[in-house]
């Protein structure tokens, strides 16, 4: 089985993609195993807190981002679509309210891009946060990319 992914939409996303240097079942295994997801999670000073982590289609993952300074952001998400090793497609359903749509694409055997598309309802909706949001998921990327390093 695979699911038809919707081109990308610029009013309504916001796309990160990084070209990693690992295998697709490497990059793929950040993103749906736990233990390495809450090393990397979130911008740069951020940890986790996750209370729960179904990953299977109509599972749910909650957990706590905890800020560097102050604050606790609560976070709820559904897995709908996960297709190893190349999609991985949630909603997040606490505010504020989008998709993710995740893939991992086989550039060679020791080289994936991944491509992170938070996927909003309109285009004001993503420009709320986009203007917070951008920097911060490059500062995630980086932190997947620390993580992959640790995992090879």
């Amino acid at each position: 089985m695979s699911t038809a992914i919707p081109p990308i939409n610029p009013d309504c996303e916001i796309v990160t993609t990084r070209t990693t240097n690992t295998s697709q079942a490497l990059a793929f295994k950040a993103w749906a195993d736990p233990d390495h997801l809450k090393n990397w999670w979130g911008p740069v000073g951020f940890t986790n807190t996750f209370h729960e982590f179904d990953f299977r289609p109509g599972g749910k993952w909650r957990f706590t981002m905890h800020g560097p300074e102050k604050g606790n952001y609560q976070n709820e998400c559904e897995f709908t679509v996960i297709e190893e090793p190349s999609v991985i497609i949630w909603k997040h359903i606490s505010q504020p309210l989008f998709d993710v749509i995740a893939t991992f694409e086989k550039v060679s055997d020791g080289e994936t891009k991944v491509i992170f598309r938070q996927v909003f309802a309109t285009e004001k909706e993503c420009n709320k946060i986009r203007p917070y949001v951008e920097d911060k998921n490059e500062e995630n990327m980086d932190k997947l990319e620390q993580e992959l390093a640790k995992m090879s």
